[in-house]
């Protein structure tokens, strides 16, 4: 044992081993993968996922998990989601071995229009204050996913986030991080000051937190169930602030809201089928990037070089582009899903890309037309997964929190454009283009992976780079979410608006990149710079049919975890 110790310590001395080199595995990868036989949680925060553990472990199902999960959340990562915001889910039921998607976005203000901004001097929604506020959809959501696929009473779901938030919790590192830069923008707004900041000041790490309010609220929302948010006095009151404040979501807005069940769209990328929720969310971007990236044999492109930054980068930039014209609300203007997602136009737009020179400007395919967030995702022991996303966007949303509820009302209106005849221009009772996106990957119509990752623009790009690390790179879960991360930017516009690119945009590289690639990218006129934190945050729930267990993964961008039993 001491010849042992004695040949580590000169090892480390002669700078042959480093302290945090691993066994085995990938020397980016942070941990190894979590396995478990009954079930699975990873979520953005330790104590949100032993919350989905316990529901588990009381005979729960995943949507219960999820429910409970999220509730949390909620609580104690206030800065990325909560009941002010949307929701969106895929569900893997095992007892008909089918995918279900829910859409669980919220709506414009029906007494707002188009006309009003333009009246106003408006070029643009602001991202912050009543006028980006709309119709909150995750409660609803909640209640859709139970009614379906839940066993235990939502009151006993929601009953660990309500002790929690009368009793206090400590504020993690990364949440007290971002809190502390939202409190200076949203500060000046109604409610905010009395009820996300202590004296003024953020929670600092380590601190205890407590919202009674927010107890309060989803105690009265396991009592009454989903009208009491959307019908109740909850309703009235978030009313009551809007008019107040000179905002325009109404008691009717809320009264008359709805999400609905969606079949998700995919495409096979090398033997395994990627499943996305179709528009007014971003999903399909992904599948159009993979589409043209089947086109290449990354067996012989190495992870991390040009070569490989530069094809995924120029295939993402032609993918957004149609997102920017296509993707909006189907009520209002479809996308034509099928071609955007067909073989033919991936091969089509393929022969646009230069392995030389990086592309300045691109336009959208030509087709007629008619007419800062959390991800988790859980597993239960019969069979059945969800990969589930809610965001207030922009952080903490608009700042608007209604008096004596410990929520704030989320900004997802900014997503509109003022402009007319585009596919997402701002009209009333319409969803907007939205950025959060839940993930799955089946493989011979059985259920290989739930997963997402979380940063507005970033996501599509990121679902994109974990399906790559493990079917082209041969990564674990937990080395995909560990990978370092490529982001391109498209333009100057706010974080996930749907603009077209300008000048070719630029990319933005993860540490762990050599810099021989970024030296490669700039010869083909990329232009490359540096940024810190803008990489989203990634959960993932395999499924290892031969041993019949799950494996889990959640990374280390985040305060998260990964738990099983």
């Amino acid at each position: 044992m001491k010849t042992f110790a004695f040949a580590l310590v000169a090892a480390l001395l002669a700078g042959t081993l480093h302290a945090g080199d691993r066994i085995t595995g990938r020397p980016f990868a942070t941990r190894s993968e979590v396995i478990a036989r009954n079930g699975m949680v990873a979520t953005s925060h330790p104590l949100a996922t032993q919350i989905g553990l316990d529901v588990l472990k009381k005979g729960g199902t995943a949507v219960d998990a999820a429910i409970a999960a999220n509730a949390a959340l909620g609580l104690m990562e206030p800065v990325s989601n909560g009941i002010g915001g949307d929701l969106f889910a895929i569900v893997w039921d095992a007892k008909t071995k089918q995918l279900h998607g829910y859409n669980g976005s919220g709506r414009s203000p029906k007494g707002l229009t188009l006309q009003w901004f333009k009246d106003h001097g408006y070029e643009a929604i602001p991202p912050t204050g009543p006028l980006p506020v709309s119709v909150p959809g995750a409660v609803d959501g909640w209640f859709a996913l139970h009614r379906r696929f839940g066993k235990l009473p939502m009151r006993d779901l929601l009953a660990p986030t309500v002790a929690y938030a009368r009793e206090g919790f400590p504020v993690t590192e990364l949440i007290a991080y971002y809190w502390n830069l939202s409190v200076p923008r949203l500060d000046k707004y109604p409610g905010f000051r009395e009820q996300f900041t202590l004296d003024g000041k953020a929670p600092a790490k380590g601190g205890i937190w407590k919202n009674p309010n927010l107890a309060a609220t989803l105690e009265a929302i396991g009592r009454g169930g989903r009208d009491a948010f959307y019908k109740g006095p909850i309703a009235r009151t978030i009313a009551k602030y809007m008019q107040a404040t000179g905002g325009f979501l109404s008691y009717e807005d809320l009264a008359s809201h709805a999400g609905e069940w969606v079949e998700p769209i995919s495409t096979n990328y090398r033997g395994f089928d990627v499943w996305e929720l179709p528009p007014n969310g971003q999903g399909l971007a992904a599948l159009q990037m993979l589409n043209i990236l089947e086109g290449y044999d990354f067996s012989k492109i190495p992870f991390g070089s040009t070569d490989h930054v530069h094809i995924f980068v120029e295939a993402k930039k032609l993918a957004f582009e149609d997102r920017a014209k296509f993707y909006a609300d189907p009520a209002f203007a479809r996308a034509p899903v099928d071609w955007l997602l067909s073989k033919d136009y991936a091969a089509e737009r393929r022969k646009l890309i230069s392995m030389d020179t990086a592309m300045k400007a691109v336009e959208p395919g030509t087709h007629r037309l008619d007419g800062d967030t959390i991800y988790f995702t859980t597993a239960d022991r019969d069979g059945n997964m969800v990969s589930l996303i809610q965001s207030n966007y922009r952080g903490m949303g608009s700042g608007m929190a209604p008096p004596g509820l410990g929520f704030i009302l989320q900004d997802r209106g900014e997503m509109f454009v003022l402009k007319e005849g585009h596919g997402n221009t701002y009209e009333p009772g319409k969803r907007p283009f939205h950025t959060i996106i839940p993930a799955f990957i089946t493989k011979d119509g059985a259920p290989w992976l739930s997963f997402g990752l979380m940063g507005g623009d970033m996501q599509p790009q990121g679902h994109v780079e974990i399906v790559m690390n493990l079917v082209d790179f041969g990564m674990n879960l937990q080395e995909a979410g560990d990978a370092p991360r490529i982001q391109h930017q498209g333009s100057t516009s706010p974080e996930g608006q749907a603009t077209p690119m300008a000048d070719g945009g630029w990319i933005e590289l993860e540490t762990g990149f050599p810099y021989e690639t970024v030296r490669g990218l700039m010869r083909k006129g990329h232009s490359v710079r540096f940024a810190n934190g803008p990489y989203g945050g990634y959960q993932a729930i395999g499924r290892d049919a031969k041993n019949g267990t799950y494996i889990g993964a959640s990374e280390s961008r985040k305060d998260g975890q990964a738990a099983g039993y």
